[in-house]
């Protein structure tokens, strides 16, 4: 997560909304990672799911700080974007484990 987001919510959400924003951000990088480090493709599937739920986690946040007017609506966008990307790269993913292994995919 961008540091000048977290540095734009104020010291009254440091323990709510900022914390949040910080444990979905490492949550979504963390689950990549385990995934990763899976031998079986069903479990690495699982942890791309669960990343994908933290990045919507993210999303869901950054609306809220935006309509508390912490952050500005350019930076919010801006960061929208690179959420989108990392979903577009996390589906393209998880639609490859479920090909090569004929698995339905899941909803």
């Amino acid at each position: 997560m961008r540091n000048e987001v977290l540095n734009l919510i104020p010291d009254k959400e440091k323990y709510e909304l900022k914390s949040q924003i910080l444990r979905a951000a490492r949550s979504s990088t963390a689950n990549i990672a385990e995934g990763w480090g899976r031998f079986h493709f069903l479990d690495s599937r699982k942890f791309f799911f669960n990343s994908r739920g933290s990045i919507g986690e993210i999303l869901d946040h950054l609306i809220e700080a935006k309509d508390c007017k912490y952050i500005s609506m350019d930076l919010y966008l801006s960061i929208r974007e690179d959420c989108f990307t990392a979903l577009k790269i996390l589906n393209g993913s998880i639609r490859y484990l479920t090909e090569k292994n004929k698995l339905p995919p899941k909803q």
